[in-house]
């Protein structure tokens, strides 16, 4: 009987948690809200976790299109350049995990205004501003 008085309100308190999550994402009608360059300063696999920086553009296209440039210090090529495939799909962004495959992920966009935007993929946040 102790174990379930014990774990009824975490129950309650978990499932209340993931409403306020749902309720917080911004649901997208069409890709207008997010076309244009972005910079991707941050991800993390939490949003309460440290977040690691990263230096990438993101530049949503009107034809379906992402291209994503980053800078890689380390590397012989200095700048990658990868086109990959998206659409605003029910609310969320479906966008081609792997260039060259029909692979999709799901991006939750979390929190956005005009200059900024969270978005919660499979395995990262991402955090983008213009």
């Amino acid at each position: 009987m102790k174990k379930t008085s014990t774990l009824l309100p975490m129950l309650a308190l978990v499932v209340s948690s993931s409403f306020v999550q749902a309720a917080q994402d911004v649901k997208l009608e069409d890709n207008s809200s997010i076309l244009g360059k972005w910079s991707l300063y941050a991800e993390s696999p939490a949003l309460h976790k440290e977040k690691k920086p990263v230096k990438i553009s993101w530049d949503f296209k009107k034809d379906g299109t992402i291209k994503t440039s980053a800078e890689d210090t380390r590397a012989r090529t200095r700048k990658m350049t990868i086109t990959l495939k998206y659409s605003v799909v029910d609310g969320v962004i479906k966008k081609q995990s792997t260039p060259g495959r029909e692979k999709y992920e799901t991006c939750r966009v979390i929190d956005k205004s005009d200059k900024s935007m969270i978005l919660k993929c499979k395995y990262l946040f991402f955090f983008l501003k213009r």
